[in-house]
């Protein structure tokens, strides 16, 4: 398959391409410098992007998007964050539906704060969204791939969960104070964190370029838990100890409150309903499992 992805250099992009070149596929990056060759040059802020650039191509694979916890939630952040995701998504929308050859599927990034804080009520993708500001965000995030669905392409949206990789993401910010003995849960530890191995979640990617699998769609490992059970298997993982518990203020301070809640003190409790319905297997079902693989243990 020829597909064109956008997020290509991130963590998880840079890992989807790696995946789907040694499978065999042609991987095309949207870059935002000059192309080089085997590239397509775009500028979705001010909505460039060449007309026939997705003519011919299989699939899209849209991984754009400012990251959420990279710097305190000011206003105009706020705002980079959603226009971010809502002006690349709609580009690529909008280019898909006037293509003379669209493609079959366009597989468009979300996350599972569509559906806010649910304590510990089990969620799938029938859900309604929630009503804080991430959710507001997804919704709309979500809502720019419409021109590309009302022309018949295969649209799904990966609602994706906290991404554990040993090169970024959650997991490489937690390490080095858990390597020092001095890694714990976050407040009383009770929300559910809801994750996904980064093999995983390329792998579920990978899968959804041919399953019949339309709408969102939960990339989470049918285990989630609480962020006490968490730190205390990553410890166990480490054979560190893990029972200092960070208080809300430290994190508040720093990230500011707004912030701070969103990631670290409300969660999830997810199920990959559709995942799985699909015929996908997880090759990471469990956090220890995950754990293990990615750190070598």
């Amino acid at each position: 398959m020829r597909i064109v992805i956008s997020g290509a250099s991130g963590l998880i992009g840079s890992a989807l391409s790696a995946r789907l070149r040694a499978a065999g596929h042609d991987v095309v990056p949207l870059v935002r410098r000059a192309a080089r060759p085997g590239e397509i040059t775009w500028d979705p802020a001010n909505g460039v992007l060449a007309p026939s650039a997705l003519d011919g191509v299989d699939a899209v694979v849209n991984l754009s998007g400012a990251g959420i916890g990279d710097k305190r939630w000011t206003e105009s952040y706020k705002r980079e964050l959603l226009e971010s995701r809502t002006l690349t998504t709609g580009l690529l929308a909008r280019t898909i539906a006037a293509a003379e050859q669209a493609p079959s599927v366009f597989l468009s990034g979300s996350a599972i704060g569509f559906y806010g804080p649910r304590g510990d009520e089990i969620i799938d993708e029938t859900a309604p969204a929630g009503t804080t500001y991430l959710a507001e965000i997804c919704r709309q995030w979500e809502a720019a791939t419409g021109p590309a669905e009302q022309v018949g392409v295969r649209v799904a949206h990966l609602r994706t969960g906290i991404v554990l990789a040993r090169e970024g993401g959650a997991l490489k910010k937690q390490l080095p104070l858990f390597k020092l003995g001095l890694g714990g849960r976050f407040g009383d530890g009770w929300p559910y964190q809801s994750w996904i191995s980064i093999d995983d979640e390329v792998g579920a990617i990978e899968h959804l370029l041919t399953a019949d699998v339309r709408g969102p769609v939960n990339l989470t490992a049918p285990t989630p838990v609480t962020g006490r059970d968490f730190a205390k298997v990553l410890g166990t993982v480490l054979h560190r100890p893990a029972v200092l518990p960070i208080p809300k203020f430290g994190p508040s301070a720093v990230l500011g409150g707004e912030l701070a809640d969103a990631l670290l003190f409300t969660g999830q409790r997810v199920a990959p309903a559709v995942l799985q319905q699909s015929g996908y297997t997880f090759q990471h079902p469990t956090l220890e499992v995950a754990l293990r693989a990615i750190l070598g243990r």
